[in-house]
């Protein structure tokens, strides 16, 4: 099971983090989020030259809304990004776009990660169209906001997608949700997306919670 923790923004946080046995980094490149990554001017320059050997071991993940191609470009480049999640409303031709261009450029590639917001009436076939260009899919709860609502959806609609995407499971998921993560039994879950309900403040994550709940999680 992958653990990827998102909304990362501080650079000792960060570094604490590094220590513990997660697979993916999450920055967020949205400016309307509290835990915009760009706000931190230094953060840019520590992820290329001066964060530790840990860290490299780390798969870092851009999270983009409806962002333009080359603004993800250039994130891509400067942050040193392995993949890219897409949290907008972004279009199977945006992703073929993206695709495109990583497949016939010498510019550094990332993987797609699509993002899909679901309750009760999602059509788990709208993600077929994205399938031959993303990496992993992620199922998050539908709210008011792209992504970080912190409300859980029902975990029972999972059954509907029979797509060959492997998928990480998001929205709501807190420490004490380990067990019941862990009755999952779908075959294309890859891993889990943590993010608000383990953070003291916006951006800032208690990494002795996201300890114990891979602990339990691997256990």
């Amino acid at each position: 099971m992958r653990v990827k923790v998102c909304g990362m923004r501080d650079m000792e946080n960060i570094v604490a983090l590094s220590q513990v046995p997660i697979d993916f980094i999450g920055f967020i490149f949205y400016p309307l989020s509290p835990r915009f990554a760009a706000a931190n001017k230094k953060l840019e320059k520590w992820l290329a030259k001066e964060s530790p050997q840990a860290l490299k071991s780390i798969a870092r993940v851009g999270v983009f809304v409806n962002s333009e191609l080359e603004d993800v470009l250039n994130k891509v480049h400067d942050y040193e990004l392995d993949y890219i999640q897409l949290h907008g409303s972004e279009r199977p031709e945006y992703c073929m776009e993206l695709f495109s261009l990583w497949s016939f450029s010498s510019i550094r590639r990332a993987s797609i990660i699509k993002a899909f917001s679901v309750d009760a009436n999602f059509d788990f076939e709208t993600v077929k169209a994205y399938e031959p260009y993303c990496k992993y899919f992620l199922f998050d709860t539908k709210g008011a906001s792209f992504g970080g609502n912190g409300e859980q959806f029902d975990w029972s609609l999972l059954e509907k997608y029979q797509g060959e995407v492997p998928f990480f499971l998001s929205g709501g998921i807190a420490e004490e949700s380990a067990e019941a993560i862990k009755r999952l039994k779908h075959p294309m879950l890859a891993g889990v997306d943590v993010n608000s309900k383990f953070e003291t403040a916006p951006g800032l994550k208690d990494i002795a919670s996201i300890q114990r709940f891979i602990q339990v999680l691997n256990q």
